[in-house]
């Protein structure tokens, strides 16, 4: 199973928010964004952080999909 946090990539279009923006207000590191953006694993210490800065679930913000291989 691989994670995707493509949802909360969208939630922060629809949002009119910046990486940056999501950053500032969760208190999250740099390197965290970018192990996101790889669709690396991240703490549930960093989630609960993110769903707390955007009100909302962390289903709404990540999911477990199928390997491709």
């Amino acid at each position: 199973m691989a994670t995707s946090y493509n949802k909360l990539w969208k939630l922060l279009i629809d949002k009119g928010m910046r990486k940056k923006d999501l950053q500032l207000a969760a208190g999250i590191s740099s390197g965290v964004i970018t192990k996101m953006g790889k669709g690396e694993a991240v703490t549930t210490t960093v989630l609960a952080r993110i769903c707390r800065a955007l009100d909302c679930n962390i289903g709404d913000i990540m999911e477990f999909v199928d390997d491709e291989n």
